[in-house]
């Protein structure tokens, strides 16, 4: 099948499938007239690439954890490399979480000690259509 019949049976642009294709994570053969052609297989694998995006995986580690995939949701089998990438992500995930729960935690604190202040000290904003944190 082409690019355009892969992009229609699955959901995923054409520029997506290009763009896995260039990342190892879908193959396509090219014909004499250069255009992709992918076999039947490249529709379960979209899928599988999909779900596993889904789950906040990098292409990188898509294209690390695809051999272990079964399916199209995908199950993915105890492959000691998929285990090591997805625990690699988990802790790069839990790292983010902190570094936002520390910020959402100063921002409250920089909201309660302005709305402390704001009653007589200021006037009152009246925006005029900006946002005051990034004007």
């Amino acid at each position: 099948m082409r690019i355009g019949e892969l992009s229609r049976r699955t959901g995923v642009h054409t520029h997506q499938l290009r763009y896995y294709e260039a990342q190892g994570l879908l193959e396509a053969e090219r014909g004499t007239n250069g255009y992709r052609t992918y076999d039947e297989g490249a529709v379960l694998r979209v899928r599988q690439i999909r779900h596993l995006l889904g789950a906040g995986l990098s292409s990188e580690d898509i294209a690390y954890l695809l051999p272990c995939a079964v399916g199209e949701t995908p199950e993915l089998l105890g492959c000691p490399e998929l285990l090591t990438a997805m625990r690699s992500r988990m802790r790069r995930l839990d790292d983010q979480m902190e570094q936002l729960a520390r910020s959402r935690a100063a921002l409250g604190v920089y909201i309660d000690a302005a709305e402390r202040m704001s009653d007589e000290n200021y006037p009152p904003f009246d925006g005029a259509g900006l946002d005051p944190v990034s004007a």
